[in-house]
């Protein structure tokens, strides 16, 4: 089975982009080549061996590339109905190695859709890629890495070190279980409609263990309380949590600092005085 261009699949199944799904599609098959290259050069187990897990397929594009670019198994989620009748032609043309979920992606653990070694590779909705991203990293150790898009003010966000603009508490929570890196920006002009903002690619690769001892919730609860008041200096912002002349002292940084200057590794270091403290 040839499968016709994509622009064509959109004007065949009548795909208008809808905004309330967050949809955005890309045709530049290049593009789309080069995002699933990249992903593979740098992790290229779970195409031979293992699961590749796509989020939010839409017309098919990226899931084309995927295979294209000798996926085993792919599994993909995909929220619109109306697109299924799309994926069910691909499945068509590459028997046996594709499989389709239609479901809505912040309800499915992707670690269920495939053995191991799992990845994910996605043009994430604009509006419920944050959402997506945390919910994985609360089972990074499933997976041998993520490509995502995102915009790319998040994507600046994931990579931002301390005291640098974007810093921030998605930051601190990526890099305390991912290496992450942004491995090229997607102008606007690349979508169709065309979003308002700029995307890019990044990679993340769950670290082995993570970049310092923590117990995830209490790490999460300091975080929350820092950045959620991150203008103010720590004895003010963590005031809430415990004692913060001794959180601030296990972690080495004054209770003058904010939280954009503190590294994961001080807020793992909190994490553990507060552990201790509530023993």
């Amino acid at each position: 089975m040839i499968l016709p261009p994509l622009r064509e699949v959109v004007e065949r199944y009548d795909l208008i982009a809808k905004k309330a799904l967050g949809q955005n599609f890309i045709f530049d098959t290049n593009l789309l080549d080069k995002i699933v290259r990249s992903a593979k050069s740098r992790d290229p187990a779970p195409f031979n061996e293992g699961t590749v897990v796509e989020v939010g397929p839409g017309p098919g594009g990226l899931t084309r590339a995927i295979l294209e670019n000798g996926a085993k198994h792919l599994a993909v989620i995909e929220k619109d109905a109306r697109c299924l009748p799309v994926l069910n032609d691909i499945k068509e043309a590459y028997p046996n190695r594709m499989t389709a979920l239609q479901a809505d992606a912040l309800t499915v653990d992707p670690a269920e859709l495939g053995g191991a070694p799992r990845c994910v590779i996605a043009n994430l909705p604009y509006n419920v890629g944050t959402a997506l991203l945390t919910g994985w990293l609360k089972h990074a150790k499933d997976f041998s890495s993520f490509t995502l898009m995102f915009q790319k003010e998040v994507a600046d966000r994931l990579v931002a070190a301390p005291a640098t603009d974007g810093y921030g508490r998605l930051s601190v929570l990526t890099q305390w279980l991912c290496e992450a890196e942004i491995l090229f920006t997607v102008d606007r002009s690349c979508f169709t409609p065309p979003p308002k903002v700029t995307s890019a690619i990044v990679f993340l690769r769950p670290r082995e263990k993570p970049a310092a001892p923590a117990r995830p919730d209490l790490l999460e609860r300091i975080t929350a309380a820092a950045f959620g008041q991150r203008r103010k200096m720590l004895r003010s912002s963590l005031k809430t949590i415990g004692n913060v002349e001794k959180l601030c002292e296990a972690a080495g940084v004054e209770p003058t600092a904010r939280a954009e200057t503190v590294s994961v590794e001080a807020f793992c270091a909190m994490a553990r005085c507060l552990e201790e403290t509530n023993r």
